[in-house]
């Protein structure tokens, strides 16, 4: 708004409100007085701009947009720990902690038998990533193994710009009342570790509801998760409102099936390179991919795949590329997301 007004454009205009009788070249006392103040003003005209972008929420970013949507009810996510499961081969402590990558996690609950629940002391995503075996941080006796396993619920990073603006722009246009499908959404969409879902009314008669869940991943989630989700919105399930559901709505949480896709690819590879140097590069591009349809696009498009895969730098070319043994795109069902398979690379 305010790009016009540069040093030089205000300096100008200082200049000309001065009488032409006055030396007014640059290096003159005037010109000399003047100049730091056009700067200055220059930079207040700067920081206004800065400042005007900062007051919608279009154009905020950071704590200012986190205020801005405030106003509205729309508060930003914070960071939420991983939930992971833990098998010890001795009875531990509820409140243990052990050191598992970079992550301690602490005992929260025992599931049964040798197994345990688990909770990230760091917030976020790097709590769902490591794998194996645990440290105790201090002695319990009888323990000589400790394993991290399963991810229960996944930990999230803090709400995103653009999510929370997505978030702000579907509040503020949306009409949520009486457990209507936006209502279904605003609930579900707030639980911890949810990712893309889908509300389905009536899938079982009038007043029945149904939620088919993928985790924070697009991903079928664990029964953990769903069982979370039914017990926030209906832990009975007997239509007289104990949770969030109005009375008269039975609702059931789901998680999405997984289509197991296994794909096999002949390539052709650069000197001196073979299928173990892309193996997990390859795996990574198909997982990503998978994430990124999952709930969004019914289809598996074999193109896409091919396109993202020959990128790999030791790739010269495919030869050819199948999923689940066929020649083309694979259709998913309306509760279904795609899970890699094995994912089987030949020299061509």
């Amino acid at each position: 708004m305010f790009e016009d007004q540069t040093f030089e454009t205000i300096l100008e205009r200082m200049l000309n409100r001065v009488s032409d009788s006055l030396d007014k070249r640059e290096g003159s006392v005037i010109y000399t007085t003047l100049a730091p103040i056009a700067l200055e003003l220059a930079q207040i005209y700067a920081d206004l701009d800065v400042f005007l972008n900062l007051t919608f929420a279009r154009t905020a970013d950071g704590e200012f947009l986190t205020y801005r949507t405030a106003e509205s009810g729309v508060n930003r996510r914070p960071a939420t720990p991983a939930i992971r499961k833990g098998v010890f081969d001795a009875p531990v402590p509820i409140g243990s902690r052990f050191s598992g990558g970079d992550v301690i996690y602490v005992v929260t609950e025992h599931i049964g038998g040798n197994e345990y629940r688990l909770e990230a002391e760091t917030p976020g995503t790097i709590g769902n990533q490591y794998f194996g075996d645990l440290l105790p941080i201090d002695y319990i006796e009888g323990l000589t193994s400790a394993t991290l396993e399963d991810v229960l619920i996944p930990g999230e990073n803090e709400e995103t710009d653009e999510a929370l603006y997505q978030r702000y722009l579907e509040e503020i246009n949306a009409t949520r009342y009486g457990g209507n499908v936006d209502q279904y959404r605003e609930w579900i969409s707030a639980i911890p570790g949810v990712g893309r879902f889908k509300v389905q009314p009536l899938w079982n008669g009038r007043g029945t509801v149904r939620a088919i869940i993928t985790d924070a991943n697009n991903q079928v989630p664990s029964q953990e998760l769903v069982d979370l989700v039914q017990e926030t919105l209906d832990p009975r399930q007997d239509g007289m409102g104990t949770g969030l559901v109005p009375i008269g709505h039975v609702f059931t949480a789901m998680g999405a099936v997984p289509k197991v896709v296994n794909i096999a690819m002949t390539v052709v590879f650069e000197e001196g390179y073979g299928p173990e140097d892309i193996q997990q590069d390859a795996e990574r591009i198909i997982d990503n991919y998978f994430s990124e349809i999952n709930f969004v696009n019914s289809t598996i498009r074999q193109a896409v795949l091919l396109s993202r895969l020959i990128s790999l730098e030791p790739v010269k070319d495919i030869l050819s590329l199948t999923l689940n043994g066929v020649d083309g795109n694979i259709t998913l069902e309306d509760e279904e997301v795609a899970q890699r398979g094995a994912v089987t690379i030949n020299a061509g």
